[in-house]
């Protein structure tokens, strides 16, 4: 499949729309899911998103980041129907190299279990050095 990746903003209805498409979309919390996800896509620091030759979005990765020494993938997904052909490898290393490189910048993200391998294969482990502080309600559920 042939697609670009370039930076670009989503609107929450498009991200939205996107996450029905996804194996994302069961990660956020019900709580006042369209108001933070409109907060998401305005502000996250990179907003990555890969689109086929028809212009449909097959890939979207957003990040957080300071530019000079970390990085921390908030959302990486790919359309079901496209997942395996090397999407997500492409869009996390737009991302790491927008950010500032390899050489500069350590990649931190949270995963679902099922991704580890994904992650591995990136050359990313698990860390040994992160501590959080997690007060939010999470009503778990999938955006459909």
């Amino acid at each position: 499949m042939n697609y670009t990746i370039k930076e670009e903003r989503l609107t929450a209805e498009e991200y939205i729309e996107f996450l029905k498409h996804t194996d994302l979309g069961s990660q956020y919390p019900k709580e006042r899911f369209r108001q933070r996800i409109g907060t998401l896509v305005n502000r996250a620091s990179i907003s990555l998103v890969a689109r086929n030759e028809a212009g449909s979005i097959v890939g979207v990765c957003f990040g957080i980041t300071d530019f000079a020494y970390w990085l921390f993938i908030t959302d990486l997904g790919v359309v079901r129907e496209c997942a395996g052909q090397g999407i997500g490898t492409a869009l996390v290393k737009k991302l790491h190299q927008v950010a500032g490189g390899e050489e500069n910048i350590i990649m931190y993200t949270c995963f679902n279990e099922n991704a580890y391998g994904f992650y591995e294969k990136l050359g990313m482990h698990k860390p040994d050095d992160v501590v959080v502080l997690n007060r939010i309600e999470w009503t778990d559920f999938t955006v459909e």
